[in-house]
């Protein structure tokens, strides 16, 4: 009996059909984007600049490593930028209360609490069988009035972070910020649970055909389960990193950032419709969102134009998404029979 077409193999048959890999497609936007803006001013495409760029994306990339997982699977996770907000909050109140506290405790609270809210989400839609979108939605409301309650609507500043809690993002590792090699840790991380586990290929399977990928012997609701469940841990995280970076934890922080998220998963051809992505494509997407949001401040633009300019972009990506998924299709068994339950 065949198995289910890997990720890889999912993504070789697209680009065949459309000429050029997704990544390719990105890789010379991202080139052509920062040669018009050296064009006007070469300062911004210095390797020292670049690498703040990165570093500024950073937080994104390691969101959308966690959202794309969950759009695969036919879902999305509306609450990630709340998730960020309720951790970063409970994290930088224990910090104030507790200066002494090791940062690695800290780090490993973000990252549980976080867990437990992408569960809380996961549990909703497999046992409940709620559309994630409403879970969500709900849930993003839930973990802000959570993040107010537990502050009572007040700002925890920099003063009452212990040096430890602010330092670590700005920590440098061989000239480069710890944050920006949190970020390439998770993006080996995400290569590796993407293609070379059966979750990963779960996500996959579950997004393409959840009724194929019920008769190959996959629990689709376990699969988004363990979706939202690697989205939380991942948002957990990035609370932390967020209040200790801008040395602030507020109810609104964040506010709004899970479009960015999705926008970042869209531009990297991860398929709203689920079953088609990749981590590079992610990637690469959130660094041109990154690129774009660095570079039009450089040259004057306006904050509504700048609006205006990355909702275009982002239209015209679910755009060039849907045209390629109508000429690629999405097959994930090779091998019909399975369908049928002949034996192969």
């Amino acid at each position: 009996m065949s198995a289910i077409a890997s990720p890889t193999a999912t993504a070789s048959a697209r680009t065949r059909r459309t000429g050029l890999p997704r990544e390719v497609l990105l890789l010379g936007a991202c080139a052509i984007l920062l040669a018009l803006i050296a064009a006007r001013f070469p300062g911004f495409v210095t390797p020292a600049n670049l690498a703040n760029v990165f570093n500024d994306t950073s937080i994104l990339i390691v969101l959308a490593l966690g959202q794309a997982a969950v759009i695969l699977t036919r879902s999305i996770d509306l609450s990630v930028a709340a998730n960020l907000a309720l951790t970063g909050m409970v994290v930088s109140l224990l910090g104030a209360a507790h200066p002494d506290m090791p940062i690695v405790v800290l780090v490993l609270v973000a990252l549980g609490l976080g867990l437990a809210l992408g569960a809380f989400n996961g549990l909703l839609v497999w046992k409940l069988d709620i559309p994630p979108i409403v879970v969500t939605l709900g849930t993003l409301t839930i973990y802000r009035g959570m993040a107010f309650v537990l502050s009572g609507g007040a700002w925890v500043n920099s003063f009452q972070m212990s040096p430890a809690f602010l330092g670590l993002p700005r920590a440098l590792i061989l000239d480069i910020p710890v944050l920006s090699w949190i970020a390439l840790a998770m993006i080996g991380l995400a290569l590796v649970i993407f293609n070379r586990t059966s979750i990963g290929r779960a996500w996959f399977a579950t997004g393409g055909n959840p009724v194929a990928a019920l008769y190959a012997g996959i629990d689709p609701g376990r699969a988004r389960f363990m979706a939202f469940c690697f989205s939380g841990t991942i948002a957990g995280l990035c609370g932390y990193l967020w209040v200790s970076r801008y040395a602030v934890a507020y109810v609104d922080v964040a506010s709004g950032f899970e479009l960015d998220v999705i926008a970042a998963c869209v531009i990297g051809g991860v398929s709203i419709a689920g079953g088609i992505g990749s981590v590079g494509g992610t990637v690469l997407g959130a660094l041109f969102l990154g690129i774009i949001k660095n570079a039009l401040p450089v040259v004057n633009v306006s904050p509504f134009a700048q609006m205006a300019i990355s909702g275009a972009i982002i239209i015209a990506a679910v755009l060039l998404n849907t045209r390629s998924e109508r000429k690629a299709g999405r097959i994930i068994l090779r091998n019909t029979t399975v369908l049928s339950g002949k034996p192969t």
